[in-house]
């Protein structure tokens, strides 16, 4: 469905970014992955996705904190169809001993840089009159949870901002800007807050993963990267052309309660 579109996705070396790098390079589309980790193992996915999907895909290393290094990746991809936004981090503290410099980095990284992506990436799509344009947001962009200040203010503010970019690009073909809010994902960056939580709380791991899912979603499971890389492919297809500007829950129930 997608052949020989190109998409960038930041955050894509491992967990969500990586199954949606994956997903969207069995549709046809040529991948830039993107984030940090050992050289090796970005290595091996990068080939693995070249070699298993007959695709073009190439590794380019920008710290999306910065913008000068977000232009230079926007133009060294070429002609971006699909701008997918997924790099993020987490910190988690009451607001009064957050420190102030991990409230910097959050913002950064989770809204700043899909400020820098869509600002380069946008003007490329206007002129070809075509662009998906995709922000993994959260559950915790339109909810909130205790010791999460920074990241639901960015997960907040990047629903936003996906609303803004959806109304600036709504004439000019057919561009869409849309977010998806997953709840609980297995992931890297959970499993380490599990991990955190089992050992702050005396508990095990597994007890310490069914206290998360109970606090939160009504269906006591994760999703998968799977699960929200079918959507993204959705939303990148023809029969989305009409959603833009939404904020799509996949959260087993988490924001319905």
């Amino acid at each position: 469905m997608l052949k020989n579109k190109t998409a960038i996705v930041t955050g894509s070396t491992s967990g969500i970014g990586l199954g949606i790098a994956q997903k969207l390079a069995e549709e046809g589309c040529n991948i830039v992955i993107n984030g940090f980790g050992d050289k090796d193992a970005i290595e091996k996915e990068r080939s693995s996705i070249e070699k298993n999907c007959g695709v073009k895909c190439i590794y380019l290393g920008a710290d999306i904190s910065k913008p000068t290094e977000v232009e230079k990746m926007i133009k060294d991809a070429g002609d971006v169809d699909i701008l997918v936004n997924n790099a993020g981090i987490q910190f988690v503290a009451p607001i009064e001993d957050f420190p102030l410099e991990k409230w910097d980095a959050v913002i950064s990284t989770n809204l700043s840089a899909s400020f820098y992506t869509m600002k380069y990436a946008l003007p490329g799509m206007k002129k070809r009159k075509s662009g998906r344009i995709i922000n993994i947001a959260s559950a915790h962009g339109l909810v909130a949870s205790s010791g999460k200040a920074a990241y639901v203010a960015a997960k907040h503010g990047l629903v936003g901002l996906t609303k803004v970019v959806a109304l600036e690009a709504a004439n000019n073909g057919n561009i869409t800007c849309n977010a998806i809010c997953p709840g609980w994902v297995l992931t890297p960056l959970v499993e380490k807050q599990i991990k955190d939580n089992a050992a702050k709380e005396g508990k095990s791991e597994a007890e310490a993963k069914e206290e998360m899912l109970k606090e939160k979603q009504a269906n006591f499971e994760f999703a998968t990267p799977e699960q929200i890389a079918g959507l993204v492919v959705y939303l990148c297809g023809e029969s989305a052309k009409s959603i833009t500007g939404a904020a799509l829950s996949i959260d087993n129930g988490w924001t319905c309660q």
